[in-house]
């Protein structure tokens, strides 16, 4: 009796396994919109007050910051010497991920703690090739971008209004004839890809970026990349042109990315649909290759708590798929938390080939300096 009450229970779990997993996939969209979509109406106040970047205090990365995260490194890497000649401004993705207001306020303590994680595990990728600056800003709560409504574009505006005042607060710290280097990941791309645009291409700014990488969102090499004033990257070395790719495991579904990115014409006004997405390979830097694990520097496997991490080399591939996907082959091991629907490996598109940035930051810097 008690063997078949086991079955019994065995045999239920395994039902109710079978019934989560169908109902996640049937209805995933929208049970990402109910976890994540806030149910608020937007209010610019109930973010807090805007930060000003003439303050220490509103800068998660800069050159006299004591406690910056940008400056780690993981064991066994050497710290760069002499005195940078580059500077970097990046943007952190998204931070937040609560319900209760469209963006976080600066002093959202799980806001603050995550941008700590992505200034250690991502800016640091670039503390080799110059100073890095990195803004703490208004983000938009991930479930702005998992609807439709006017509410979502009110929330990335607020958010991306940050990002400009801060990189104009950039600018006017640094000489007038540093070079820069722009890095990005999801909303940080977004938001990069945005200012690109509007205070870069056609600029005289344009004429001082050894390479911007806009990394972790669909950029169409049609659509997108003629308005950003940078060309796509062709090969390593390259200076004064822009890299990007998406990472996921096989078999990979990017049909969530696909909506997103098929939504809304591209920066130039034409649309997205049927063309490809740009895809430099962070292994190669360049773009529609392949390598093996055997080029990969080095990982960052995150830690229990994903407050340190330990760099591999050699432990994961990469290919750029004719659509514009890197693909990664398997899931990898030591990556298996926070992967997105599909195979997504978005959460890591940095940390999975980290040393490789960083030895292609500084390639770049070094090709843009002996100009």
């Amino acid at each position: 009796m008690l063997a078949r009450r086991f079955l019994y229970i065995i045999a239920g779990l395994i039902v109710l396994t079978l019934a989560a997993g169908i109902g996640w996939t049937l209805f995933q969209d929208q049970l990402m919109r109910f976890a994540f979509v806030p149910g608020v109406r937007f209010d610019a106040d109930a973010a807090g007050p805007a930060p000003d970047y003439a303050r220490p205090a509103s800068w998660l990365a800069r050159p006299d910051l004591p406690d910056d995260p940008s400056r780690w490194l993981p064991k066994g890497v050497a710290r760069a010497g002499g005195k940078p000649e580059v500077a970097v401004f990046y943007v952190a993705p998204t931070t937040y991920y609560g319900k209760a207001s469209w963006n976080a306020g600066l002093d959202d303590r799980e806001s603050r703690k995550w941008l700590t994680v992505f200034g250690w595990s991502e800016a640091s990728a670039f503390n080799q090739a110059g100073a890095v600056w990195a803004p703490r800003y208004r983000s938009a709560a991930l479930g702005a971008f998992l609807s439709s409504a006017p509410d979502s574009a009110k929330a990335l505006d607020l958010a991306y209004g940050d990002v400009a005042r801060a990189f104009d607060a950039f600018l006017a710290q640094i000489p007038a004839s540093r070079p820069i280097i722009l890095a990005g990941h999801s909303q940080g791309t977004v938001h990069l890809m945005r200012l690109m645009r509007e205070r870069v291409a056609g600029k005289p700014v344009a004429k001082r970026i050894v390479a911007a990488y806009l990394v972790g969102w669909p950029i169409s090499t049609i659509a997108d990349v003629p308005a950003l004033g940078l060309p796509a990257c062709t090969g390593p070395g390259q200076a004064q042109c822009l890299l990007s790719w998406q990472s996921f495991a096989e078999p990979a579904d990017p049909r969530m990315i696909r909506e997103i990115y098929e939504a809304a014409p591209g920066f130039t006004g034409a649309p997205r649909k049927g063309t490809p997405m740009l895809c430099v390979n962070p292994l190669t830097g360049a773009p529609g290759t392949a390598a093996l694990p055997a080029a990969n520097l080095g990982s960052l496997a995150p830690g229990a708590d994903f407050m340190d991490a330990e760099l591999k080399p050699g432990a994961i591939s990469a290919r750029c798929d004719p659509s514009g996907l890197l693909l990664i082959g398997g899931p990898p091991k030591g990556f298996d938390r926070f992967v997105m629907p599909g195979n997504n490996y978005h959460v890591f598109d940095y940390a999975l080939f980290w040393a490789n940035i960083r030895a292609d930051a500084a390639a770049r810097a070094g090709t843009f300096l002996k100009r």
